[in-house]
């Protein structure tokens, strides 16, 4: 009998449904979820969540505490559908605040463990500047899992690397909407597409250097991008995408398999210096980081306003 392709893909890679729609995650039993301010926003304005949120934000010292009593609420009911991973985000705010991008994550951490969730089910979700990068590495010597999020060079998947994070999040759609913005008239499909080409030298880097990093492609703009990916560790998929791989019964054929034996000699690590001239350099990766930052940020305040409405 004949699998449809989203089946197939689960043979090769993990995944992980890309929404805080409850109703998603069930429909497509993925192993992992993952959230981000602008899909806690959509899931927080639901009708049939209004009074829970409004009893959360009413019991919470200030907005900032608020909101993140609704990111683990969500959390919550998300880890009673998957057998994995649950990835809840750090404010972008603190994006380049080492020191409190590290006291929110144990924070989110005790949030979920008083709620019963134990930390080896959580990622913290925290953007990939140098400032949060160096938050996360001190997070997992503390036994705290990290996703890295808003990767779009070598340069901060490398930085990940070095930082021994459990897990990146580098974005395939996003890249590519940077290029065909700066030249339109060109053939970005297949192997041509560069956020598909970003992933591909990640994870064959990775693989050959022996990096336990997992690499989890995130930002689908078409089902093309997934497909040419298919065997990547991860791969996170928003609702639209997966109904669409699930409706396709053609082969789905792997793409990317880990190497043979890895080689010996990692690169030496970048230092702050380093990092923030490659990432200079990059004006697409230094671009869609801080767009990303802005986005997010926008949505957190969407959601800060409403749950303001509810405090009152």
């Amino acid at each position: 009998m004949a699998q449809d392709k989203l089946t197939q893909l689960k043979t090769m890679t993990t995944v992980v449904a890309d929404t805080g729609d409850i109703e998603a995650i069930r429909r497509f039993q993925p192993t992992d979820a993952t959230t981000n301010p602008s899909l806690i926003l959509q899931a927080a304005q639901q009708e049939e969540r209004r009074a829970r949120l409004a009893e959360l934000a009413r019991h919470s010292t200030d907005i900032s505490d608020a909101v993140d009593s609704v990111a683990v609420e969500i959390g919550c009911e998300i880890s009673d559908l998957v057998p994995g991973y649950v990835s809840t985000e750090v404010s972008a705010r603190l994006s380049f605040d080492t020191e409190a991008t590290l006291a929110r994550a144990r924070s989110l951490i005790e949030r979920y463990e008083r709620r019963g969730v134990g930390r080896e089910r959580i990622l913290i979700k925290i953007a990939s500047t140098w400032e949060g990068i160096s938050a996360a590495q001190q997070l997992e010597r503390e036994g705290i899992r990290t996703n890295l999020t808003l990767l779009f060079s070598f340069t901060q998947a490398q930085a990940c690397a070095d930082a021994g994070v459990t897990l990146i999040s580098p974005f395939v759609g996003r890249i590519l909407d940077w290029y065909k913005a700066h030249d339109p008239h060109a053939d970005f499909s297949g192997d041509n597409d560069p956020g598909v080409q970003s992933v591909k030298r990640i994870y064959e880097h990775y693989k050959g250097h022996g990096y336990k990093t997992v690499v989890m492609g995130a930002s689908f703009r078409n089902r093309g991008e997934i497909e040419a990916l298919a065997g990547c560790d991860r791969l996170t998929i928003s609702p639209k995408l997966l109904a669409e791989l699930a409706e396709d019964q053609d082969v789905l054929p792997r793409q990317l398999s880990p190497a043979g034996d890895a080689e010996t000699s990692p690169p030496e690590p970048y230092d702050e210096s380093e990092f923030r001239w490659e990432m200079n350099e990059d004006a697409m990766a230094t671009e869609k980081l801080a767009e990303g930052i802005r986005k997010f940020m926008e949505d957190q305040r969407k959601l800060e306003a409403l749950l303001g409405e509810l405090r009152r």
